[in-house]
């Protein structure tokens, strides 16, 4: 008996081998990857052995020399292929070398041939048709410049070549176009304003030879030139700031990527360099070009599915947006046709497809650092920082003055301050000022002294300072006019208009010499006795007196008064202190128990070493019950705030202590309350900080002594105190915390690495060809490779994931590449006349366009080449040429013969792009605002889940800048200017459409941006002609048509225009300049 285990076996067994016997073999997925690994070498692409290929449907059913067809479908003993895979002859059997097929192999191939030997049409790896025979890839030529009949037309190449083309269709070109049309248009092409009419005035008056050039290399050389032509190569690559699709969420870092490309432009990057930057820039300083890589649409992870398949299928989509974009951009190549099958009609693989894929595999898309060595301009920044940082805590540092242990705080009056001493004998006496108070306006300016008294010591005492008893005066320096004068400080008169001042801010001296050696025991001085003023008033100063000069001694000290203590932040200066320990006691507060938040120790080089996360430790006189909000080791955890501080368990009294884990060298304690200054309760008023020195002895380095005594009523609400300071110097102080505030953020946001959205670069994953294109079923595992018909490349047997990309990038920016070159020289050439030599700019494939001129393309991208890949003397090239010069005048022979002006006849005419329009529209009104660089400006309102993008209607500076620094929503067009054939992003734009449409003109006319701008406009313009012709409408007219169309109106303009103005006013004559095709078209 059979047991129920194996009868279930056998069950299996036969439905398995009868499902996979009725299972249909297809021919992609099961058989050709056969005949690939066991017949193509000799019966492929490059051998046909006995006249059999087998990798074309039609040659392998028509089989080889000798016999009829090597698959006959549905007939398995009439097909020679099976008898060949599986013969026992040695000598027939096939393949003849290596291992033969597998048996599973051959009843694979045996099903397909029972089945009716399917084999799909257009999925075969080659054909008969040699695609590879197509201009574009074929090697550059370097043709001959033609000779023409007409010799005297031609200025450069260029006009040969065209002109040839011409007089074979017996075409003559038009006239030259007069100076101010070529002037206007050249603006347009190479910076996308018009000139103004001092640029106008400059160029039609210039007589010299170069006039033309000079124009031009001054236009090259303006950042506007890169804005402009930065505009050409985002439409190509789809630059936007937002992901797209359905949530269309920003892209708040995608910006970097556009500065890249504009200063690319401006720094004449070479074209070979620039192609290297942006696919591999990470290894050559320069991060943000990688945001080439990028730039398309891109599903965000909450818009993927979580499963696998999910996940495989949007990382494919991903994939091909960066090949897309590298082959549309840089060889003008639909690479993405081949992504589910072949090329229909350019010879690339599919296999090509997945094998060019590879070079990006470790390429993901996210924000990243921009890790540039080249932090030149960084560095200069946070230094140029750095020193205004120090100037304003140097300034700063006048509040907050060195403790002075055993000295009371004094402040002195400007009114009056009397000295007091002991009698002595002196013949001299000095007076130094060593600071001032600050002024509201100008800070630390210099000290002023009305009168200065000595008082001798006589039955009746009097000031023997007087000079009419005398007494001569000298002085570090004096500022002299008529109301201050050294002669002034002992003239018995008081009031700033009889006063001294130095000559140096905040300090100074002058001596007294008496008639003879006096006893004296006092000393008077003031600012202004009249009370008028009290800036300039010396705030720390002392006084020496002596029989000599050199023997005087200091009879009086007066340092500057430190501020009153404050809740929320205290500093305690002294001279550098080495220690291992450091108390802090308190003796009175201004109620309850102490309390301080955080207690701050800083070394010499400004580090605080009290935390204890450096081994600090801290311990108190006692601690108030101990709850989440009030412990002692939050006196030393670096946070702020009254939830985080140390309270003392006495009334009014108690002391903290730090221990340090090695000595420290130390010159400043900061400490608060409540730093956040919430509570002003439990506040230290009387104070003493005493460290242990080196030889174990204490020593009080600072105390309340020297501070201004505290009064509530006098507390200044500011962040850095300013207690028993004047209101002015208050403002002052505040001031000065405040910038140190600013500069101290924007240190830090200059030190922070800036983002950039662009390539992330892993480790590469591996690339499979995939069936159909479908993630789910892949084939074989391929290497980076490029396009076989198109050459061959190079790469380390394990290349790096860098490697691979620069790799790619040097083919492509090879000399030997036949479309690199060709490619980006038609691009230019577009940019000058609106369409390419080839048409499908970035289709230089079977299904594109042929060029109209094939010498001249090849010709310039030979220039190109030997040029260094300079893209601006491409420019020059083409806008000096004779047929850039043209008239756009049409003549009737050649309209007939070439009604497109494909040959160049005369220069075709063509409407501005969208940003063109509106950058001109602003430039003209006088409101441009030409900041460069940096995050760009909204021209929509932010959206709300999936709602839509509201349109700004308005706009204020910000949003007066270049149209290429708007933020660029994918698939949302811009209210006004969008209708004038403005890309969404949605697609690479390799060419504007140039449509015309009823909406275009009533945006154009109506629009609040037309109207505001047309204000501004007619404002522009009264200013300009000045008050006097004010009520000149004339003059006005005329200004409008220098400004906007940089000529003056005709007769017949200006009879026009006269009514409309005086009707209507003047912006509406603004507003129809605006919608004038002489204001909207290249002349």
């Amino acid at each position: 008996m059979i047991h129920p285990a194996k009868i279930a076996l056998i069950a299996f067994a036969v439905l398995t081998a009868t499902v996979a016997q009725a299972a249909e073999v297809d021919f992609v997925r099961d058989v050709r990857p056969i005949l690939q690994q066991h017949c193509y070498a000799c019966h492929g692409e490059e051998k046909q052995k006995n006249g059999l290929r087998l990798d074309i449907k039609s040659e392998a059913f028509k089989g080889g020399d000798g016999y009829g067809p090597s698959v006959v479908p549905g007939e398995v003993e009439e097909s020679p292929l099976l008898e060949m895979v599986q013969s026992e002859d040695e000598d027939l059997r096939m393949p003849p070398e290596g291992e033969g097929l597998s048996a599973t192999e051959i009843a694979t191939l045996t099903r397909w041939v029972k089945q009716g030997a399917r084999w799909p049409d257009g999925v075969d790896l080659a054909n008969l048709e040699n695609r590879t025979d197509h201009w574009s890839f074929k090697p550059v030529t370097h043709p001959v410049v033609p000779k023409t009949q007409n010799n005297t037309w031609p200025i450069n190449e260029i006009d040969r070549f065209i002109l040839a083309r011409l007089e074979q269709q017996d075409i003559s070109p038009a006239g030259e176009a007069n100076r101010l049309s070529w002037l206007r248009r050249v603006y347009f092409d190479l910076i996308g304003m018009p000139p103004s009419p001092v640029q106008v005035d400059l160029f039609l008056n210039d007589q010299r030879e170069d006039a033309y050039q000079q124009v031009v290399d001054e236009l090259l050389q303006s950042p506007r030139y890169g804005e402009r032509w930065a505009q050409h190569w985002l439409d190509v690559v789809r630059y936007a700031d937002t992901h797209g699709f359905e949530v269309n969420t920003p892209r708040p870092n995608a910006w970097p990527y556009r500065d890249y490309v504009i200063q690319a432009f401006n720094n004449d990057t070479p074209y070979n360099q620039f192609i290297h930057e942006q696919l591999a820039g990470d290894a050559m300083n320069q991060d943000a070009a990688t945001g080439f890589l990028v730039t398309a649409a891109v599903l965000l992870p909450g818009q993927i599915g979580k499963d696998e398949p999910s996940k495989r299928l949007a990382r494919q989509d991903s994939l091909d947006e960066i090949l897309i974009n590298t082959g549309e951009a840089f060889l003008g190549l639909s690479i993405g046709c081949a992504r589910c099958h072949d090329h229909k009609f350019d010879p690339i693989t599919q296999r090509d497809y997945y094998a060019m894929q590879a070079f990006f595999s470790g390429v993901r898309y996210g924000d990243r650092p921009i890790q540039s060595t080249d932090n030149t301009a960084q560095q200069k920044k946070v230094e140029t920082l750095a020193k205004r940082l120090d100037i304003f805590e140097r300034q700063l540092a006048r509040f907050e003055p060195l403790a002075h242990i055993g000295v009371k705080a004094k402040v002195t009056d400007a009114k009056l301050n009397e000295e007091k001493f002991a009698t002595l004998q002196a013949k001299y006496v000095r007076f130094t000022v060593h600071d001032a108070n600050l002024h509201p306006k100008l800070g630390l300016i210099e000290p002023c002294i009305d009168e200065f008294e000595i008082f001798t010591v006589e039955e009746s005492p009097r000031n023997g300072a007087l000079a009419e008893l005398g007494t001569l005066v000298t002085a570090s320096g004096s500022r002299t006019s008529s109301n201050h004068k050294l002669e002034h400080i002992n003239d018995g008169q008081y009031g700033n208009s009889r006063s001294w001042m130095s000559d140096e801010a905040g300090r100074g001296w002058v001596l007294f010499e008496l008639p003879k050696a006096t006893n004296i025991n006092k000393i008077v001085w003031s600012r202004d006795r009249k009370g008028d003023y009290n800036d300039r008033l010396a705030t720390a100063y002392s006084i020496e007196a002596g029989l000599t000069p050199d023997t005087m001694q200091r009879i009086v000290n007066v340092p500057p008064p430190r501020a009153m203590v404050s809740a929320k932040r205290n500093v305690d200066r002294f001279k550098p202190v080495t220690t291992r320990s450091l108390r802090f006691s308190v003796q009175q507060t201004n109620s309850l128990e102490p309390s301080i938040d955080e207690l701050e120790v800083l070394n010499v080089d400004g580090k605080n070493v009290a935390l204890a996360s450096l081994g600090t430790h801290v311990s108190s006189s006692g601690n108030k019950i101990p709850s989440d909000n009030h412990k002692l080791e939050y006196l030393n955890d670096g946070l702020y705030g009254n939830t985080h501080d140390w309270i003392s368990n006495k009334q009014g009294q108690g002391w903290v202590e730090l221990t340090f884990a090695q000595p420290q060298t130390i010159d400043r304690v900061i400490w608060s309350r409540d730093r956040e200054g919430k509570f002003t309760d439990r506040l230290s008023l009387e104070y003493t900080i005493e460290v242990i020195g080196e030889q174990g002895a204490s020593q009080i380095v600072a105390n309340s002594d020297d501070r201004i005594r505290w009064d509530k009523d006098k507390i200044h609400p500011v962040s850095f105190s300013t207690a028993g300071l004047s209101e002015a110097d208050a403002h002052v102080a505040q001031d000065l915390f405040d910038k140190i505030s600013i500069v101290k953020k924007q240190i830090t946001s200059a030190k922070r690495t800036p983002m950039v959205y662009a390539g992330i670069f892993t480790e590469p994953e591996p690339t499979h060809l995939l069936y159909r294109g479908d993630p789910e079923q892949p084939l074989e595992e391929l290497v980076p490779a490029v396009i076989q018909s198109l050459g061959k490349l190079q790469l380390p047997k394990k290349p790096t994931e860098q490697q691979r990309r620069l790799a790619l990038a040097s083919w492509i920016a090879s000399p030997q590449n036949p479309l690199t070159a060709r490619v980006m020289v038609n691009r230019i050439w577009q940019g000058h006349f609106g369409r390419g030599m080839v048409d499908t700019s970035s289709d230089f494939g079977r299904s594109g366009a042929k060029p109209s001129h094939p010498e001249l393309l090849d010709w310039l991208a030979t220039r190109f080449v030997d040029s260094g890949w300079s893209i601006k003397q491409m420019h020059r090239l083409i806008v000096l040429s004779a047929t850039y010069r043209q008239s756009s005048q049409i003549t009737p022979k050649a309209q007939e013969v070439d009604s497109d002006v494909r040959l160049l006849w005369r220069f075709p005419s063509r409407r501005l792009e969208a940003e063109a329009i509106r950058d001109s529209m602003i430039a003209v009104s006088g409101r441009l605002n030409l900041k460069t660089r940096g995050p760009g400006f909204d021209l929509f309102k932010s959206r709300g889940g999936l709602s839509g993008f509201p349109p700004v209607t308005s706009f204020d500076e910000k949003g007066l800048r270049r149209m290429i620094y708007a933020h660029k929503i994918r698939m949302e067009r811009e209210v006004v200017f969008g209708a004038f054939d403005c890309p969404d992003a949605g697609q690479s734009t390799a060419r504007r459409r140039q449509s015309t449409t009823p909406i275009q003109a009533l945006n154009l006319f109506n629009s609040r941006f037309t109207l505001d701008e047309a204000d501004a406009f007619a404002a522009k313009v009264l200013t300009d002609v000045g008050e006097e012709n004010r009520d000149n409408l004339s003059q006005q007219i005329r200004r409008v048509y220098r400004l906007a169309l940089g000529r003056e109106p005709n007769s017949i303009e200006l009879n026009d225009a006269l009514p409309v103005v005086q009707e209507h006013g003047l912006s509406t004559l603004c507003r129809v300049m605006f919608n004038s095709n002489e204001f909207l078209f290249l002349p």
